[in-house]
């Protein structure tokens, strides 16, 4: 099953803001000590990974998970989802395109670079805004 889930705006800038890193790095967190406990804090863990091209293939760019646990997680669940789309036929029906007619032939969603509203949240997550380059 694939499911597309509509956020608003402020709460997924609200999660990217509480966000601590899956593992630890020296430029946010001088010790990992100090990454453990706000790890331990935080009711959202992020990692970023290998976005994929349609036929599998790894692409440069990477790709935001965010993990939820506690309030977070309840918020989500109960007022922060505005709507579940059930992308599921679509999905189906776009693999069966792309192997009778290859990639060009896909329906793929328009996709922009999302700039969080923080230009700080942007910057402590590495995230280049599109006049960064």
């Amino acid at each position: 099953m694939t499911l597309a889930l509509r956020l608003r705006r402020a709460f997924f800038d609200s999660l990217l803001a509480q966000a601590v890193p899956s593992t630890w790095g020296r430029d946010l967190y001088p010790t990992r000590e100090d990454w453990s406990r706000a790890v331990g804090r935080s009711e959202v863990r992020l990692q970023f990974d290998p976005d994929h091209h349609p036929s599998g293939a790894k692409l440069d760019r990477r790709a935001i998970q965010l993990g939820l646990r506690g309030g977070v997680m309840e918020a989500f669940g109960r007022h922060e989802v505005v709507e579940v789309v059930d992308l599921s036929d679509f999905v189906a029906e776009q693999r069966s395109v792309l192997a009778a007619r290859g990639v060009s032939a896909l329906v793929t969603p328009r996709e922009r670079v999302y700039t969080p509203a923080d230009p700080a949240v942007a910057a402590r997550l590495g995230l280049a805004s599109p006049r960064d380059g």
